[in-house]
């Protein structure tokens, strides 16, 4: 496949917010997606575009829509797999995190503790 380079570089935290908006409302365009993404039209078309390159997301017309111009994005089953996996990653990274902020905050507790009262110069 073409886009599989082009999805090496998409922010997975991109593709999951777009994943799991796509999930929520297959209807969503593309202008709407942006909005949701917090991320301009061009950066969704990239994502969207590497999404659907990848297999994960399916691209038909929208049947009931007066205007053919409306689309439905559906997350195919490899789609579906990938949002969980991409969940599961994402999860371990933030609980990384969240140990590693933990552990910062106790040392910092730490040295405000051995210094002595009376204020800072």
């Amino acid at each position: 496949m073409s886009g599989i380079s082009n999805t090496a570089s998409l922010d997975e935290g991109l593709a999951l917010r777009a994943l799991e908006a796509l999930e929520r409302d297959p209807t969503l365009s593309q202008r709407a997606l942006s909005r949701e993404l917090g991320v301009s039209l061009g950066k969704t078309h990239y994502c969207l575009r590497a999404l659907i390159d990848k297999g994960l997301v399916k691209l038909s017309n929208f049947q009931h829509s007066p205007r053919k111009l409306r689309y439905v994005y559906l997350l195919t089953p490899q789609g579906i797999e990938e949002k969980t996996r991409i969940t599961f990653t994402f999860l371990r990274r933030k609980e990384a995190e969240y140990q590693a902020l933990q552990a910062e905050i106790a040392e910092l507790r730490a040295r405000v503790g051995a210094v002595p009262s009376g204020g800072a110069e």
